[in-house]
């Protein structure tokens, strides 16, 4: 079977959340730009630069697109990344978001790999890193 050659590019990741306020005031707290009217919206869409985009939508939209829909059990299906500048804010940005109330993942720790590595989970428990080269 032939290959159809259609050009598409990603420009958005989309999370489904189950309290918008929470997960908006934690990824506003990590630095993404969420449009202030974005209260009590049901979708709200947050400018990543370079083209990309973060979508919140409530389950709310979820279900009004696939009646059937369910949350997911057992997490770790989606994950992101903030890259940092450098060690010591891997380090600053993780005890900020701890001290604020939100859950350690994993506790910054020099990587194998060469970076400074941390992990938060968002109020839904989708895993977020952070990591700066070492």
């Amino acid at each position: 079977m032939e290959k159809v050659q259609i050009a598409a590019r990603m420009d958005a990741i989309g999370i489904i959340v189950s309290d918008m306020a929470a997960t908006l005031a934690f990824y506003r707290r990590l630095g993404v730009t969420v449009p202030d009217e974005a209260g009590g919206v049901p979708h709200v869409e947050a400018d990543l630069g370079g083209g990309m985009r973060l979508m919140f939508d409530s389950e709310d939209v979820a279900r009004s697109l696939d009646p059937g829909w369910t949350p997911p059990t057992g997490g770790g299906r989606v994950g992101l990344a903030f890259r940092l500048p450098d060690p010591a804010s891997v380090d600053a940005l993780h005890a900020d978001m701890v001290a604020a109330g939100h859950h350690s993942g994993l506790e910054p720790f020099d990587a194998p790999w060469g970076q400074r590595y941390a992990s938060l989970q968002d109020p839904d428990g989708t895993g977020v890193d952070l990591y700066a080269p070492s």
